[in-house]
């Protein structure tokens, strides 16, 4: 599914404006995106949490030259299913 898609599903199932449930997921991409700035993380029960995690520096490999090299460490942004989305993923939930 697109962003697209996704907006019109939004709009169909809230009865709404296409353009209103862009809206309003260019705000919850927004509002996600400055909690993993600041470096928070946020919840929705039933979904699951966005959050920052630190990524360790590792070695590496050049895969033209075969040369060894250090992969700097960094902050990436991650998403962890509930136990509820999870189960329906999986085939044993709602």
């Amino acid at each position: 599914m697109n962003k697209k898609e996704l907006v019109d599903a939004m709009a169909a199932k809230t009865d709404s404006s296409v353009a209103a449930a862009d809206r309003a997921l260019n705000a919850l991409t927004e509002i996600i995106s400055e909690s993993l700035k600041k470096g928070e993380s946020l919840s929705l029960p039933g979904f699951g949490t966005f959050e920052v995690r630190d990524r360790a520096a590792r070695n590496g490999r050049n895969p033209k030259t075969g040369e060894e090299l250090t992969i700097a460490g960094s902050r990436v942004a991650a998403f962890g299913p509930g136990a509820a989305r999870k189960a329906a993923i999986n085939g044993s939930g709602k």
